[in-house]
């Protein structure tokens, strides 16, 4: 067949610093997706992208033929209003798990479609994959009948949702260009789009744990995903919050999933609270519930229950004891003081090396590595004192994530006043 287009002229226009039109962008990637654009010319595109940007109407066009390269999911029929969360990512970050099971309780339906972790940031399915049974595939119409019958669901997205953003970001890993906020924003909202939900609530973070670790880098992504939101009709909000310090007190995988049930259960660490707490306040209101208390659907077990049922529904056993590391080590304190810091990257890192995650697509991770930390900045500490357990199923893990945790906690004499950072330091709507 003739192509209306050529791609060394898009190519070369990009590069040049102008604007593509929108059928333009729609043949790239269709080209692409049929293999009429070979993967050498799509990364020297994306290359030209993240050297000169997209304006906001390329960027939609992007996502938009993203999103036709495949399926689209649709809830319509669950007598529920729909809204899902996505977050760009951190340490400790298991606000998912408590989170679905919550707004849930209060006749929402979430559809959450997660993934594995890669590299220092933990992969949601990988957690919750450390209860026994649990299964992470479901059809379509299994999804749809555990929304409409329990609420949330959290489950690995299907092949057929913008397989040409998954293709793209083959690409994007391994050519330099996966920092560009374009190609960011549109890989994530394709999929968010295409998944049917009728509202989504944006958890961008920053700091040195995040993928984007300047406050303006992900402030300017989070204003693109709203946009992008906003144009395709799904009423968009995103947050954005810190990620210098992980989240809670446990990183990996059956430990987060401990930590996430305390909290389901009335208690936990404050910061998860804080934040499972204000991301279901904004969800709720998303789905015209805005007078909706969250904490008391902690306080008084709704949201236990449901997570109970969910767990059930997808194979898993909520009663199960979780898998137990064969071997640990601690950290201790080398001397008194007040304990200022904790490196997010750091434990991020010493936890992907105790077997937690993974370097490599499809490679295994062990359920019960990972790290707990028993201190937080602004605690006062004594020397011997210990500040973290590290977890792994083989000892031979342990010297690599020891020197990955050099230096994460940082001290300040005896009787430093230490004032924290607001966990959330903005909210971007939509206009």
């Amino acid at each position: 067949m003739t192509e209306p287009f050529d791609a060394v002229d898009l190519i070369v226009r990009k590069r040049d610093g102008g604007a593509l039109e929108t059928d333009q962008i729609a043949w790239l990637v269709d080209a692409f997706t049929r293999g009429a654009v070979a993967d050498e010319q799509m990364s020297a595109w994306a290359m030209a992208v993240l050297l000169r940007g997209m304006d906001r109407r390329e960027i939609r066009d992007l996502t938009l033929a993203m999103i036709d390269s495949g399926e689209r999911m649709s809830f319509a029929g669950l007598g529920r209003p729909t809204v899902d969360k996505h977050s760009t990512g951190g340490v400790g970050d298991k606000i998912t798990l408590p989170l679905a099971p919550l707004v849930a309780s209060f006749g929402v339906a979430v559809p959450q479609l997660s993934g594995r972790g890669l590299g220092h940031t933990g992969g949601t399915l990988d957690k919750l994959e450390a209860i026994p049974g649990w299964r992470a595939d479901l059809t379509p119409d299994a999804m749809r009948d555990q929304l409409r019958e329990i609420g949330a669901v959290i489950c690995a997205a299907g092949a057929g949702l913008a397989p040409a953003d998954k293709r793209l970001y083959a690409l994007r890993d391994i050519t330099g260009t996966v920092e560009s906020i374009p190609l960011i924003a549109s890989s994530i909202m394709s999929k968010k789009i295409a998944e049917g939900t009728g509202a989504l609530l944006l958890d961008v973070k920053f700091g040195s744990g995040a993928f984007m670790q300047r406050f303006e880098q992900a402030e300017e992504l989070a204003r693109t995903m709203v946009d992008l939101g906003t144009d395709a009709g799904v009423m968009t909000v995103a947050l954005l919050t810190g990620m210098s310090v992980p989240l809670g007190l446990a990183v990996g995988n059956a430990v987060e999933v401990t930590e996430s049930v305390e909290v389901l259960a009335g208690g936990g660490p404050s910061d998860v609270v804080e934040l499972t707490v204000a991301i279901a306040r904004e969800m709720l209101a998303l789905a015209g519930l805005p007078d909706a208390d969250p904490e008391a659907a902690l306080a008084d077990g709704r949201a236990m229950d449901t997570w109970r049922r969910m767990i059930a529904a997808q194979g898993g056993d909520p009663d199960a004891p979780l898998p137990a590391p064969a071997e640990t080590e601690v950290v201790r304190a080398a001397a008194d003081g007040v304990l200022v810091g904790v490196e997010a990257k750091a434990v991020g890192v010493a936890s992907w090396r105790l077997g937690a995650g993974r370097a490599r697509q499809g490679e295994p991770v062990q359920a019960a590595a990972g790290i707990l930390l028993h201190a937080k900045p602004g605690d006062t500490v004594r020397a011997g004192q210990v500040l973290a357990t590290l977890q792994t199923d083989e000892a031979a893990r342990i010297p690599r994530a020891l020197a990955a945790l050099q230096g994460a906690h940082r001290m300040a004499p005896p009787g430093t006043a230490y004032t924290p950072e607001p966990l959330i330091a903005a909210r971007i709507p939509a206009v």
